[in-house]
């Protein structure tokens, strides 16, 4: 199983934050499913070129919210009950993502609009 996760090492956030946002987001989607067995921390550490303890910490934080379950004999695997399911959300989030790519928005560039929507929501 491949898990498209990549780490910005000069950036301000923390690697082991950029590691556990990518999966949860990931986990919400349906991108990885529950019963998803997720890499090995030693196998994700040397694919990103992170310490091995950055990982772990970022699988504990998911633990901690119940996002994946580990188990000595099984790894670490997303739980049961993770995500959102299908409600319409994540086909509409689909589209929103397909749109922004044919309009040439980058990743930050969409990231602000669905920020500037929720801060409108906030008020």
């Amino acid at each position: 199983m491949s898990v498209r996760v990549r780490v910005d090492l000069g950036g301000g956030v923390p690697p082991y934050e950029q590691i556990r946002a990518q999966l949860a987001s990931l986990i919400a989607a349906g991108a990885l499913a529950p019963g998803t067995r997720l890499p090995t921390v030693r196998d994700l550490a040397a694919d990103l070129g992170v310490a091995v303890g950055t990982v772990t910490r970022a699988y504990r934080e998911l633990e901690a919210v119940g996002a994946v379950h580990s188990r000595r004999r099984t790894g670490t695997v997303v739980a049961e009950g993770a995500g959102r399911g299908d409600d319409g959300l994540h086909d509409a989030i689909q589209r929103v993502v397909v749109r922004a790519r044919a309009l040439g928005l980058s990743d930050e560039e969409l990231l602000g609009l669905v920020r500037g929507a929720l801060l409108s929501w906030a008020q």
